[in-house]
């Protein structure tokens, strides 16, 4: 049986004529043409600073408006091929034109998400930091059961995933935990759920089996690996070693390659125990530190202009951007949209799409 993609193709048309009015391609095109013309003036470089800033623009005008006549393109050859398939009731054309469908839907939406995300760090890893907050073992339980939703999430998408460091509850959980997620845009997706997650529930862990709440913050920070300016001496570094542990406290290597580096000057600490070298671990907690303070001097700038508020927000009642109530209802909760659904499960095992796209 061929398949009539010819509603699909519809919706197509309409996203991609959105983006042709919403980004004003045939105003681009106009300024890209005036600024290729003063670019080509006998003395354009003479104030080189004014002249890599139209270039930059230059750039970025020519790859918005080719990325769209791309699409615009692949969507008319798709168009005809669906229409060939039909009439000529061509089984094998009509396959192909399965297969080149799914991936111009693919790109449309790689291609909203370059609009989407602006920001010069959106496009990079992120790094995702889990602490619980008071409450021993049911605030570790829930800071693992967060960081196996990100996990999740990664896997869905087909990230990449990486622990760095993860410290292990005596019962249960984690008291801490490190990781990467790498995949297009995972900084900017992820960037909007930094902040206290809260879960109400019946413990596990209580005999009695009551009603506990839980708090568990989570800091996402852009994975920075070269194109930075931030320099790192040496007497404002501490560093220490130490053997890693798996769950129980068991030890995982038997020397002492897992590093921990505390910045003095900031008092971030970040923690690498992922391989068996220890050189290896000194480089990664290394890059991890960079990527912190670099978030750091993001966060501060944005105080200055009144974007955050002045002091850093205890992990505790009332301070949560998110709540997941498991008794005696289900339903999470979006504090800062107001969003709200009940789909608890699906949620816990990744689901969280629903949450991330309320800022887009």
């Amino acid at each position: 049986m061929i398949i009539d993609y010819s509603d699909e193709i519809k919706k197509l048309i309409d996203k991609i004529e959105y983006f042709w009015k919403h980004l004003d391609i045939d105003s681009n095109k106009q300024k890209l043409a005036e600024l290729q013309k003063k670019a080509s003036r006998k003395n354009f470089w003479d104030d080189t600073e004014n002249a890599k800033k139209v270039m930059d623009k230059i750039s970025k005008l020519e790859e918005e408006i080719n990325d769209i006549y791309t699409l615009k393109k692949e969507l008319l050859e798709i168009q005809l091929m669906n229409q060939l398939a039909l009439e000529g009731k061509d089984n094998d054309l009509a396959s192909e034109v399965t297969i080149k469908i799914s991936e111009l839907i693919k790109d449309v939406k790689e291609f909203e998400l370059k609009k989407i995300f602006t920001e010069k760090d959106d496009k990079l890893p992120a790094i995702i930091n889990i602490h619980p907050g008071a409450g021993g073992t049911e605030s570790q339980d829930w800071a693992n059961m967060l960081m196996r939703m990100y996990m999740r999430w990664a896997d869905k998408k087909a990230f990449k995933t990486e622990i760095i460091s993860i410290f292990y509850g005596e019962e249960a959980g984690i008291k801490s935990a490190t990781f990467t997620i790498d995949g297009k845009f995972a900084y900017g997706l992820l960037k909007v759920d930094k902040g206290v997650h809260r879960l109400v529930r019946l413990s596990p862990f209580d005999a009695a089996h009551r009603r506990h709440t839980s708090f568990a913050s989570v800091e996402v920070t852009p994975l920075i690996k070269n194109d930075i300016d931030i320099k790192l001496e040496q007497k404002d570094l501490k560093v220490e070693t130490y053997r890693s542990s798996g769950p129980g406290g068991q030890h995982v290597n038997v020397t002492d390659s897992a590093v921990r580096i505390t910045h003095l000057p900031t008092g971030i600490i970040v923690q690498c125990q992922k391989e068996r070298s220890q050189t290896l671990n000194r480089r990664t907690a290394l890059t991890i530190l960079i990527s912190r303070l670099h978030q750091r001097e993001i966060d501060l700038r944005e105080i200055k202009k009144e974007k955050l508020h002045k002091q850093k927000k205890e992990i505790a009642w009332g301070s949560q951007i998110r709540s997941y109530i498991l008794h005696p209802y289900k339903m999470i909760k979006d504090h800062r949209t107001g969003l709200e659904v009940t789909k608890v499960t699906e949620v816990l095992d990744g689901d969280i799409d629903i949450f991330l796209k309320k800022f887009q």
